[in-house]
């Protein structure tokens, strides 16, 4: 994980999140990067985001506890979505 400060933003990249269910540990994603504990985002770089594609940025939203959530393509052409959740 690294920690980072920009524009007086701290932010971190590849953070490591813990996944409980029923008060359990079943495994670990990786969130792409954080924004002050509050923005987290995702990055892609796929022809199209998909269905699935957000659908794992709401399942990282739901790990975290953190409310707003950007999906960010970098593919065939540039594509964003918020979520907030």
């Amino acid at each position: 994980m690294n920690r980072r400060k920009v524009m007086g933003l701290r932010f971190e990249v590849q953070k490591p999140l813990v996944v409980n269910y029923k008060r359990r540990t079943v495994g670990e994603i990786r969130a792409d990067i954080i924004v002050e504990e509050k923005v987290l985002i995702e990055i892609k770089a796929v022809s199209a985001l998909l269905p699935v594609h957000e659908a794992q940025l709401l399942n990282y939203l739901r790990a975290t506890g953190i409310k707003v959530g950007l999906l960010v393509n970098f593919g065939e052409k540039l594509e964003f979505k918020r979520r907030v959740f």
